[in-house]
């Protein structure tokens, strides 16, 4: 593959075919992910393969049923783990102080990491990947479905097969939108018109607008797609599942 290529054209694969992503092709490609950075190399991560349908089936509901669960050949769920980690210790004559937020930062961050490598270590090799962001919002019945005990936290959830067709990429805000030189500067109203001009004159922008009946493409996030009720709705819901969880 053109590696110039892939970087200007990746995107997400929603949609896939009936060909199963091997055992063997799986575990190297997590083999070559799993060289992503980690904090003091403690690899702060676990993932749970799911290819059964009927586990994808029960799993579908807490992703709002998005279609790539069930479809996908096979559904990986990244999750936080400083359980492994924990145990090493306390079976090497260690005390382990792990429970606690700085702990579980540390372990996102790896879990993060890990699944962004193995994400394009796939694509590299041919599969598709989607990320599901719904992961968090329902972590606890994701982690009683996937009996997760303690100090282990869903973060993230990536579909994985062979894709069925061409995928469109997505729009994205050029450098000098997200680029501080030294310190961060604020934006100034005509930057900020100017760093999402293009977004907004998207055809599928406008398409949003209509159909949600608003003004302008930041009003279907704000007011559609992440509301403020929402957001402080789930995020009490993660919140006490991470202190359930021993963090």
């Amino acid at each position: 593959m053109d590696i110039n290529r892939y970087w200007e054209n990746r995107a997400t694969v929603r949609r896939y075919t009936d060909r199963v992503v091997s055992d063997e092709l799986l575990r190297d490609l997590m083999a070559k992910a799993s060289h992503a950075p980690t904090t003091g190399n403690m690899q702060l991560y676990s993932v749970i393969v799911t290819r059964d349908a009927e586990m994808k089936r029960k799993l579908a509901p807490a992703h709002f049923n998005q279609p790539s669960v069930e479809s996908a050949s096979v559904v990986l769920t990244f999750c936080a783990d400083y359980n492994r980690f924990s145990q090493w210790c306390r079976q090497r004559k260690a005390v382990p102080g792990y429970d606690n937020f700085q702990s579980f930062i540390a372990a996102l961050l790896d879990t993060a990491l890990l699944a962004q490598q193995f994400n394009t270590v796939a694509e590299l090799a041919g599969l598709g990947c989607c990320y599901l962001g719904t992961t968090t919002y329902n972590a606890p019945q994701i982690a009683e479905l996937l009996q997760l005990p303690k100090l282990v936290v869903p973060v993230t959830t990536l579909t994985v097969g062979y894709p069925d067709g061409e995928s469109t990429p997505s729009d994205r805000l050029a450098p000098d939108a997200f680029l501080h030189s030294e310190t961060y500067h604020s934006y100034t109203p005509e930057q900020i018109d100017r760093y999402y001009a293009e977004k907004e004159a998207l055809p599928e922008s406008a398409k949003f607008i209509a159909e949600n009946n608003k003004e302008t493409l930041a009003q279907v996030f704000t007011d559609i797609r992440y509301t403020k009720e929402n957001n402080e709705y789930f995020s009490k819901i993660f919140a006490d599942f991470i202190k359930q969880q021993g963090f």
